[in-house]
């Protein structure tokens, strides 16, 4: 059903209120927002790939996602092409920077011992790579989050945008701008995702060692567990999100059933863009030692086979709130090579992506 930005804005609105799950996005690139209202408020889980609604799945592949279906909720488009957002923005609230100023010295002291801690464990253990990450909080107008929503649209049109409400799981926004998975009928396309620079107002920059050899160890990864599938690898190329960079290389090919999309989705979530490699051995670190849990970040959630479709995104540049707190989670990929420091300074400005619509 087509409707207007502000009819939607009321029915989320009235949603929220009355504690029914929805979740409302735009794809990369796209001027449509689909909105999907679910009419009970059950808590329904993903067990199979084979069912059409909206999954929202957290980093622990050994926990379920979360599933929308789309025969017990109601789905809406609104076209925002020609629509001014900042019509709708409230006043923003300038009590959160000044609360985030004084935590920060505390938080960053944690997450470099946890750093250090990490790069003997990769050289004890050998692995290539392990990414950490941390989150921060933030007090915020607790009638802002819609405003917070509109601005993700309009300030990051490339990126996958999204709100998402389940009263017994709680209210997550983010702009991811990582592809996990998408799915055409028999084609799939994903991407591998790393390395981190702040965009200077140019697109041809020297990447690091570091940084290649980073995002060659996920597209490595990716490529591995695709073998006895037809693949096609692209060159890896520079790609902006939002005030960053990151180096990308595509990746697609052909399945042939939805039992080979279960089997592909499962054999390359969590990827090592946001576990680290070998998987198993950096998942358990990351679970032992970071010390508080990630839930639905670095996770997957989008469309699941709707309109013999799927688009699935890793759910980063996210934020989970709570009344008035905002906790933004952020990341990077850590190896033997990294300085706890600069990998600091690459979490501040992930951060700085989300912090711009508070």
């Amino acid at each position: 059903m087509q409707i207007e930005l502000q009819n939607l804005i009321h029915r989320i609105t009235e949603a929220k209120k009355n504690n029914l799950p929805f979740v409302s996005y735009r794809l990369p690139n796209k001027s449509q927002v689909k909105t999907l209202f679910q009419k009970d408020n059950q808590l329904y889980y993903h067990n199979d790939f084979k069912t059409s609604g909206f999954v929202f799945a957290p980093f622990d592949n050994q926990e379920k996602g979360i599933f929308f279906p789309m025969d017990k909720s109601e789905l809406c488009f609104t076209n925002i092409e020609s629509i001014n957002l900042n019509d709708y923005f409230l006043k923003p609230d300038l009590k959160s920077k000044v609360k985030l100023l004084q935590k920060r010295n505390r938080t960053k002291k944690v997450y470099i011992d946890l750093i250090n801690k990490c790069l003997k464990f990769l050289k004890t253990e050998k692995i290539s790579k392990i990414v950490l990450s941390r989150k921060e909080e933030i007090s915020i107008e607790s009638d802002n989050v819609l405003n917070i929503y509109l601005k993700l649209l309009l300030k990051y049109p490339s990126a996958f945008a999204y709100i998402w409400f389940h009263p017994k799981v709680g209210l997550w926004l983010g702009a991811s701008p990582e592809t996990f998975l998408k799915v055409n009928d028999n084609n799939f396309e994903t991407m591998a995702l790393a390395g981190t620079q702040s965009y200077q107002g140019n697109m041809h920059v020297d990447w690091t060692d570091k940084d290649k050899l980073e995002q060659q160890v996920v597209s490595d990864y990716i490529v591995s567990q695709l073998k006895g599938l037809p693949i096609k690898v692209g060159d890896p190329f520079t790609l902006k999100a939002g005030s960053l960079l990151h180096i990308c290389t595509e990746i697609s090919g052909d399945i042939s059933s939805k039992s080979q999309l279960k089997n592909l989705i499962e054999s390359l979530h969590p990827t090592p863009a946001i576990c680290g490699f070998p998987k198993d051995k950096s998942k358990t670190f990351i679970l032992n030692n970071e010390n508080y849990n990630r839930e639905f970040y670095t996770g997957y959630l989008g469309e699941l086979n709707m309109k013999e479709q799927s688009n699935l995104f890793v759910n980063l540049r996210c934020m989970q709130i709570n009344k008035q707190m905002a906790s933004l989670y952020v990341g990077g990929g850590i190896i033997k090579d990294s300085i706890p420091e600069n990998e600091w300074e690459e979490t501040i400005a992930k951060s700085e992506i989300i912090k711009m619509v508070l």
